[in-house]
Order: C-alpha cells, then sequence, then structure tokens
C-alpha cells in the first residue's frame, strides 16, 4: 500500500500501517528512478511526500523506522546547507529511525558537515546504485 502523505483521508490511511515498517521517502528534485519497489520488497510501507516541509509535518503523525532523502545543497541558506538540516535535527530525538541519504558527488563536502553532526545510517551518490541501496535497507533491518 503505497499513500501521498497529503490527501483528506490521512488520519484513516495512516492507522492502516500502524505495526508495520515504515519508509518515509523524500522526493524533492527526482531524477532518479522510481525505488518504492524495493523498498517494499525490504518489508516497507511506503509514505512519499515532495518537500522537507511536508515531511516533518507527517512526522508529528507517523515514526517511519526509515527515512530516505536527498541532499539538496543550497548555498543561499545563511546558516545551513540544505533543508535536510531542519529534517534531521527533528530526527535525532527519534533515535530508532535511520536515515538514508542520497547526493550528488560534488556535493560531498556539505554533506561532510552534516554526517559529522547528526546521525545518517548511510549516504548514497547519484546515480544510485539499486543493490547497494537494498543492502542498505538490510542493514536496517539487522540493526
Amino acid at each position: 500500500m503505497e499513500r501521498k502523505a497529503d490527501g483528506a483521508g490521512q488520519e484513516a490511511a495512516l492507522v492502516t500501517v500502524m505495526g508495520k515498517r515504515i519508509l518515509l521517502s523524500i522526493i524533492e528534485l527526482g531524477g532518479y528512478p522510481d525505488f518504492k519497489p524495493i523498498y517494499r520488497q525490504a518489508g516497507f510501507e511506503v509514505e512519499s511526500v515532495a518537500s522537507v516541509r511536508k515531511a516533518l509535518a507527517l512526522l508529528k503523525k507517523i515514526s517511519p523506522d526509515v527515512i530516505v532523502a536527498e541532499f539538496n545543497f543550497q548555498s543561499d541558506f545563511r546558516d545551513r546547507t540544505s533543508s535536510l538540516e531542519s529534517l534531521l535535527a527533528v530526527v535525532q530525538r527519534a533515535p530508532r529511525t535511520k536515515v538514508i541519504v542520497f547526493y550528488e558527488k560534488e556535493h560531498e563536502h556539505q554533506l561532510t558537515r552534516l554526517t559529522n553532526q547528526y546521525p545518517i545510517h548511510e549516504t548514497l551518490a547519484f546515480p544510485i546504485d539499486p543493490v547497494l541501496l537494498e543492502q542498505s535497507l538490510k542493514r536496517v533491518a539487522t540493526g
């Protein structure tokens, strides 16, 4: 079962995933394959949103086991590297939630600031290798 997290019947739909492993996918820019089949094959119910802002609102209602998000470096931010930093600040209070970050190789240096400051389970560089993503999800499942 996949649902977008912006429908009017959201409250009722979220009740159906209680007790199951939830993966929150945040696709801000996209431009890569749809990994939902991989997420489902790994045993996750998928919640999908199009912005960190929507993800932050959804985190008030659900507690995902895994969050997969993009690191989109934004040089115009005065005190942060990206909107992902806001998400990580909230997620660090939920130590059970693991975060997997997709990033552009040319922004690896900026991403290092986040990996040094926040607990990130794994980072995967574009283009995302589906096998590496599967392995990362298996590592989440095993601890």
